[in-house]
């Protein structure tokens, strides 16, 4: 643009010679950019303005006699100024331009949410880290290849138990040892005339070993998780059956959740088809705490999801919980 305006410039002065001397020097006096331009000729223009070289090079007459030997002509001021009105007028509207694009462009480079106005409000859901299923040795299969017949486990049981969400502390309630879990603290989630029963039921179905962890949310959500890996996925099943069969209870009460029916809201297709879930939740009226739960049963393990919070317990998270360890079971 400053090319632009130096040669509109330029060539007032040499088709428009016949003003005043006062005129043009009061219209030209602070324009240092022409000035420069007039004197360092096609050099500093880029065009190679002949004309504008040969006003350059005629310093032999003063502005006075140059100017007055020539005739006056009315009103030749008016195309300069139109001219320069428009420069000005062009110059404004790609500065606007530029400044709108700027604009644009600081707006799409901000989140949505912290915008005035744009933010989205969230469904309830949340902020989980990116999940990856743990390595298995070399060459052996997942749970549901068709090599592996016994629907094992071959990663690491601790590996397979999901991660807690941004935000969220250890449940000090629940130890885990190194991610294990001993059979006495499973035992303790359920009624005391519940617990006996099980023990026998998982001793007798070959248990392995427990995996868990537990975790408490900023709005006091309680979540566990435990993972019962068993040698055979018929020796799971069969504790499965113990547990929660299908039916619209469950088989051994929780402390606290004696009234439970199947949880109707929650979304078969949140999970895949090789991963088997039973969600039931409290009927209402409900105690001072409000406790979900939903049974996972994949090859040789089952496992066991609970989230409990006084008032309600959120249905979207509780979904969501589940729906993302049983991904990691598949």
């Amino acid at each position: 643009m400053s090319e632009s305006l130096s040669e509109k410039q330029s060539d007032s002065l040499s088709e428009k010679p016949s003003e005043s001397v006062s005129e043009v020097l009061s219209e030209h006096q602070g324009d240092k950019q022409s000035e420069r331009l007039i004197t360092q000729g096609p050099e500093h223009t880029g065009h190679g303005d002949e004309e504008a070289v040969v006003i350059a090079e005629e310093p032999t007459k003063e502005p006075a006699e140059q100017f007055a030997a020539e005739p006056a002509a009315p009103q030749t001021l008016r195309p300069r100024r139109v001219a320069r009105a428009v420069l000005r007028w062009s110059a404004a509207v790609v500065v606007f331009a530029l400044a709108a694009g700027g604009t644009a462009y600081g707006i799409t480079q901000q989140n949505r949410s912290d915008l005035p106005g744009l933010a989205t409000e969230s469904d309830g859901r949340w902020d989980y880290p990116v999940l990856t299923r743990p390595a298995l040795p070399k060459g052996a299969p997942r749970p549901f290849d068709q090599r592996n017949a016994a629907g094992a486990h071959y990663a690491d049981p601790r590996a397979l138990v999901l991660p807690a969400p941004a935000g969220a502390r250890p449940d000090p309630g629940l130890r885990a040892e190194g991610g294990w879990v001993t059979t006495k603290a499973f035992l303790a989630q359920y009624e005391a005339e519940e617990r006996e029963g099980l023990g026998v039921d998982l001793t007798d179905a070959g248990l392995r070993h427990i995996t868990g962890r537990a975790w408490v949310t900023p709005d006091g959500t309680r979540t566990r998780i435990f993972l019962l890996h068993f040698g055979t996925g018929a020796q799971a099943a069969s504790v499965a059956d113990t547990l929660a069969s299908g039916s619209s209870s469950p088989q051994r009460y929780l402390i606290g959740a004696q009234d439970v029916e199947l949880d109707e809201g929650y979304p078969e297709e949140a999970h895949g088809t090789d991963v088997t879930v039973h969600a039931y939740d409290e009927t209402s009226p409900r105690g001072a705490a409000h406790l979900r739960q939903a049974y996972l049963v994949a090859g040789d393990m089952v496992g066991l999801v609970t989230q409990q919070r006084k008032g309600t317990a959120a249905a979207v998270p509780f979904q969501q919980t589940v729906a993302l360890q049983s991904e990691l079971l598949g």
